[in-house]
């Protein structure tokens, strides 16, 4: 059975434009795994803690050596670690806040991101342990940004998803969603079709 992990970044949840997008890529993934199992973790109704010394000392605490109190931290990380390894495909909603990712995806990635766990350091550098996934990500920003200086979410996210294993990463961007509501609708429109596409191809391939 095919499993898909949904993470939704957005303040404002499922109403957001990111998770609409993401919505619709899902839909078409039920439809063509209809024995499939879709997870969602929406970020905004079930935040996670953003990373302070506490935790980050009970990631790297000897387990035999660990208080209850960091055993719960670390069973919590594991959980969401579980949920990730368990997924066949990974879909990010990712709107854009100040030119860079939510707080809480940023926090998520901070209690997946564990050595030995998720990624390695070997001799040649690290290397991450989640692999054989596909991963999408539909970024939703207010103006545009995509291939400028200004797009800081693409190449971080890029690198952290690289980082853990996810290599096979594609990004679906809908811009100007803030300047006009015909620049939105037009967003939206080309980026419906786009997502429509993706699927389709994936489909070609399988």
């Amino acid at each position: 059975m095919k499993t898909l992990l949904v993470i939704r970044s957005s303040i404002h949840s499922d109403t957001s434009q990111s998770s609409r997008l993401a919505d619709r890529f899902v839909a078409r993934w039920r439809a063509a795994h209809p024995g499939g199992k879709v997870v969602v973790r929406d970020l905004a109704q079930e935040p996670v803690a953003h990373i302070d010394a506490e935790r980050f000392g009970a990631f790297i605490a000897k387990p035999e050596s660990r208080t209850p109190e960091q055993q719960a931290i670390v069973a919590y990380s594991d959980a969401l670690i579980d949920e990730l390894r368990s997924a066949d495909a990974v879909v990010l909603a990712v709107p854009m806040y100040n030119f860079g990712v939510p707080s809480t995806l940023k926090a998520y990635f901070d209690h997946i991101a564990r050595a030995g766990v998720t990624f390695s350091y070997t001799e040649n550098g690290p290397v991450g342990l989640l692999t054989g996934k596909k991963a999408y990500v539909f970024a939703t920003r207010g103006g545009l940004y995509a291939g400028t200086p200004r797009d800081s979410q693409t190449p971080y996210l890029r690198s952290f998803l690289s980082f853990i294993g996810l290599d096979d990463v594609q990004f679906v961007y809908a811009e100007g969603l803030a300047i006009s509501a015909a620049s939105r609708e037009q967003a939206l429109s080309r980026t419906h079709a786009e997502i429509d596409e993706v699927f389709e191809s994936e489909l070609a391939a399988a």
